[in-house]
Protein backbone atom coordinates (compact mmCIF):
# COMPACT_ATOMS: atom_id res chain seq x y z
CA UNK A 1 0.00 0.00 0.00
CA UNK A 2 1.23 3.49 -0.85
CA UNK A 3 0.53 5.85 2.04
CA UNK A 4 0.77 9.61 1.51
CA UNK A 5 1.53 11.95 4.40
CA UNK A 6 0.23 15.52 4.12
CA UNK A 7 0.70 18.30 6.70
CA UNK A 8 -0.99 21.68 6.61
CA UNK A 9 0.77 24.85 7.74
CA UNK A 10 -0.25 25.08 11.41
CA UNK A 11 1.32 21.70 12.21
CA UNK A 12 4.09 21.59 9.62
CA UNK A 13 6.83 21.65 12.25
CA UNK A 14 5.68 18.20 13.42
CA UNK A 15 6.12 16.62 9.97
CA UNK A 16 9.43 14.85 10.80
CA UNK A 17 7.93 13.41 14.02
CA UNK A 18 4.83 12.17 12.18
CA UNK A 19 6.87 10.69 9.33
CA UNK A 20 9.10 8.71 11.70
CA UNK A 21 6.08 7.37 13.61
CA UNK A 22 4.35 6.42 10.35
CA UNK A 23 7.37 4.73 8.81
CA UNK A 24 8.16 2.87 12.02
CA UNK A 25 4.63 1.46 12.10
CA UNK A 26 3.98 0.63 8.45
CA UNK A 27 7.25 -0.16 6.69
CA UNK A 28 7.69 -3.47 8.56
CA UNK A 29 4.24 -4.39 7.17
CA UNK A 30 5.46 -3.85 3.61
CA UNK A 31 3.80 -0.47 3.02
CA UNK A 32 5.57 2.53 1.49
CA UNK A 33 5.34 6.15 2.60
CA UNK A 34 5.38 9.23 0.38
CA UNK A 35 5.88 12.40 2.40
CA UNK A 36 4.22 15.23 0.46
CA UNK A 37 4.93 17.80 3.17
CA UNK A 38 4.72 20.43 4.39
CA UNK A 39 8.15 19.60 5.75
CA UNK A 40 8.78 22.68 7.89
CA UNK A 41 6.77 25.71 8.96
CA UNK A 42 8.99 27.82 6.68
CA UNK A 43 8.26 25.91 3.45
CA UNK A 44 7.60 28.16 0.47
CA UNK A 45 4.55 26.03 -0.38
CA UNK A 46 2.16 26.81 2.47
CA UNK A 47 -0.81 24.40 2.64
CA UNK A 48 -4.06 25.27 4.37
CA UNK A 49 -6.24 22.42 5.58
CA UNK A 50 -8.50 23.03 2.58
CA UNK A 51 -5.53 22.55 0.26
CA UNK A 52 -4.53 19.43 2.19
CA UNK A 53 -7.98 18.08 1.30
CA UNK A 54 -7.52 18.99 -2.37
CA UNK A 55 -4.12 17.31 -2.46
CA UNK A 56 -5.50 14.20 -0.74
CA UNK A 57 -8.32 13.98 -3.29
CA UNK A 58 -5.91 14.41 -6.22
CA UNK A 59 -3.68 11.61 -4.95
CA UNK A 60 -6.50 9.16 -4.19
CA UNK A 61 -8.52 9.79 -7.34
CA UNK A 62 -5.38 9.51 -9.46
CA UNK A 63 -4.37 6.23 -7.84
CA UNK A 64 -1.08 7.87 -6.87
CA UNK A 65 -1.79 6.92 -3.25
CA UNK A 66 -3.88 4.18 -1.70
CA UNK A 67 -4.24 5.94 1.64
CA UNK A 68 -3.74 9.46 2.98
CA UNK A 69 -2.65 10.46 6.46
CA UNK A 70 -3.32 14.12 7.15
CA UNK A 71 -4.64 16.39 9.86
CA UNK A 72 -4.48 19.84 11.36
CA UNK A 73 -4.65 21.34 14.85
CA UNK A 74 -7.93 19.65 15.78
CA UNK A 75 -8.22 17.32 12.80
CA UNK A 76 -11.73 18.60 12.09
CA UNK A 77 -10.90 20.99 9.25
CA UNK A 78 -8.75 18.47 7.42
CA UNK A 79 -11.46 15.82 7.77
CA UNK A 80 -14.13 18.14 6.39
CA UNK A 81 -11.91 19.22 3.50
CA UNK A 82 -11.11 15.62 2.56
CA UNK A 83 -14.73 14.51 2.73
CA UNK A 84 -15.76 17.38 0.45
CA UNK A 85 -14.46 15.38 -2.52
CA UNK A 86 -15.46 12.15 -4.29
CA UNK A 87 -13.23 9.15 -3.86
CA UNK A 88 -12.30 10.07 -0.30
CA UNK A 89 -13.66 8.60 2.94
CA UNK A 90 -11.81 10.29 5.78
CA UNK A 91 -12.14 9.51 9.48
CA UNK A 92 -11.28 11.71 12.46
CA UNK A 93 -8.79 9.72 14.54
CA UNK A 94 -7.56 10.57 18.03
CA UNK A 95 -6.37 7.26 19.47
CA UNK A 96 -5.54 3.67 18.47
CA UNK A 97 -9.09 2.45 19.13
CA UNK A 98 -10.46 5.08 16.74
CA UNK A 99 -7.92 3.90 14.17
CA UNK A 100 -8.77 0.23 14.44
CA UNK A 101 -12.55 0.65 14.43
CA UNK A 102 -12.46 3.12 11.53
CA UNK A 103 -10.34 0.71 9.49
CA UNK A 104 -12.45 -2.33 10.25
CA UNK A 105 -15.96 -0.80 10.28
CA UNK A 106 -15.77 2.11 7.84
CA UNK A 107 -12.91 0.93 5.62
CA UNK A 108 -11.97 4.46 4.56
CA UNK A 109 -8.91 5.63 2.68
CA UNK A 110 -7.86 8.71 4.66
CA UNK A 111 -7.52 9.86 8.25
CA UNK A 112 -7.35 13.31 9.81
CA UNK A 113 -5.49 13.49 13.11
CA UNK A 114 -5.49 16.35 15.67
CA UNK A 115 -1.77 17.10 15.73
CA UNK A 116 -2.09 19.94 18.27
CA UNK A 117 -4.95 18.87 20.54
CA UNK A 118 -3.55 16.79 23.40
CA UNK A 119 -0.17 16.39 21.69
CA UNK A 120 2.19 16.37 24.66
CA UNK A 121 4.50 13.90 26.35
CA UNK A 122 4.26 10.60 24.48
CA UNK A 123 2.52 12.20 21.51
CA UNK A 124 4.81 10.46 19.04
CA UNK A 125 4.06 7.10 20.67
CA UNK A 126 0.33 7.68 20.37
CA UNK A 127 0.84 8.38 16.66
CA UNK A 128 2.85 5.20 16.20
CA UNK A 129 0.17 3.14 17.97
CA UNK A 130 -2.52 4.81 15.84
CA UNK A 131 -0.69 3.86 12.65
CA UNK A 132 -0.10 0.32 13.86
CA UNK A 133 -3.79 -0.23 14.54
CA UNK A 134 -4.83 1.51 11.32
CA UNK A 135 -2.72 -0.65 9.02
CA UNK A 136 -1.99 -3.91 10.86
CA UNK A 137 -4.88 -5.78 9.21
CA UNK A 138 -6.79 -5.55 5.97
CA UNK A 139 -9.55 -2.99 6.39
CA UNK A 140 -13.25 -3.69 6.25
CA UNK A 141 -13.26 -7.02 8.10
CA UNK A 142 -15.78 -5.77 10.63
CA UNK A 143 -15.76 -5.05 14.34
CA UNK A 144 -16.84 -7.06 16.12
CA UNK A 145 -16.37 -9.71 13.45
CA UNK A 146 -19.96 -10.92 13.68
CA UNK A 147 -21.02 -7.44 12.51
CA UNK A 148 -18.90 -7.70 9.36
CA UNK A 149 -21.76 -8.39 6.92
CA UNK A 150 -23.98 -5.38 7.77
CA UNK A 151 -20.95 -3.10 8.11
CA UNK A 152 -19.65 -4.12 4.68
CA UNK A 153 -23.15 -3.66 3.24
CA UNK A 154 -23.34 -0.14 4.68
CA UNK A 155 -19.93 0.73 3.23
CA UNK A 156 -21.15 -0.32 -0.23
CA UNK A 157 -24.27 1.80 0.23
CA UNK A 158 -22.11 4.79 1.15
CA UNK A 159 -19.99 4.26 -1.98
CA UNK A 160 -23.18 4.21 -4.09
CA UNK A 161 -24.45 7.39 -2.42
CA UNK A 162 -21.17 9.16 -3.12
CA UNK A 163 -21.32 8.10 -6.76
CA UNK A 164 -24.62 9.99 -7.04
CA UNK A 165 -23.92 13.01 -4.84
CA UNK A 166 -20.45 13.90 -6.15
CA UNK A 167 -19.49 15.12 -9.61
CA UNK A 168 -16.57 13.77 -11.65
CA UNK A 169 -13.39 14.74 -9.81
CA UNK A 170 -11.52 15.90 -12.90
CA UNK A 171 -14.38 18.31 -13.62
CA UNK A 172 -14.39 19.47 -10.00
CA UNK A 173 -10.66 20.18 -10.23
CA UNK A 174 -11.10 22.30 -13.34
CA UNK A 175 -13.89 24.30 -11.67
CA UNK A 176 -11.91 25.14 -8.53
CA UNK A 177 -9.92 28.34 -8.22
CA UNK A 178 -6.74 27.70 -10.22
CA UNK A 179 -4.42 29.39 -7.72
CA UNK A 180 -5.95 27.45 -4.83
CA UNK A 181 -5.30 24.16 -6.60
CA UNK A 182 -1.83 25.11 -7.81
CA UNK A 183 -0.95 26.04 -4.23
CA UNK A 184 -2.13 22.62 -3.07
CA UNK A 185 0.18 20.95 -5.60
CA UNK A 186 3.17 23.23 -5.06
CA UNK A 187 5.16 21.02 -2.71
CA UNK A 188 8.80 20.46 -3.64
CA UNK A 189 8.34 16.68 -4.10
CA UNK A 190 4.84 16.66 -5.57
CA UNK A 191 5.76 16.34 -9.24
CA UNK A 192 8.40 13.64 -8.76
CA UNK A 193 6.09 11.52 -6.59
CA UNK A 194 2.78 12.13 -8.34
CA UNK A 195 3.77 11.58 -11.96
CA UNK A 196 5.70 8.44 -11.05
CA UNK A 197 2.69 6.93 -9.24
CA UNK A 198 -0.36 8.32 -11.07
CA UNK A 199 -2.69 5.64 -12.53
CA UNK A 200 -5.31 7.96 -14.07
CA UNK A 201 -4.36 9.38 -17.47
CA UNK A 202 -7.17 11.95 -17.59
CA UNK A 203 -6.34 13.29 -14.15
CA UNK A 204 -2.63 13.33 -14.94
CA UNK A 205 -3.36 15.45 -18.00
CA UNK A 206 -5.52 17.83 -15.94
CA UNK A 207 -2.81 18.21 -13.30
CA UNK A 208 -0.15 18.89 -15.93
CA UNK A 209 -2.36 21.59 -17.45
CA UNK A 210 -2.89 23.16 -14.04
CA UNK A 211 0.79 23.19 -13.23
CA UNK A 212 1.66 24.67 -16.62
Amino acid sequence: MRIALINENSQAAKNPIIEVALRTAVEPLGHTVRNYGMYTAEDSAQLTYVQAGILAAVLLNAGAADYVVTGCGTGEGAMLACNAFPGVICGHIEDPLDAYTFAQINDGNAVAIPFAKGFGWGGELNLQYIFQELFREQGGQGYPRERAEPEQRNKKILDQVQAVTYADFTQILSNLDRNLVRGALAGSRFASYFFADCQNAALEKAVRQLLN
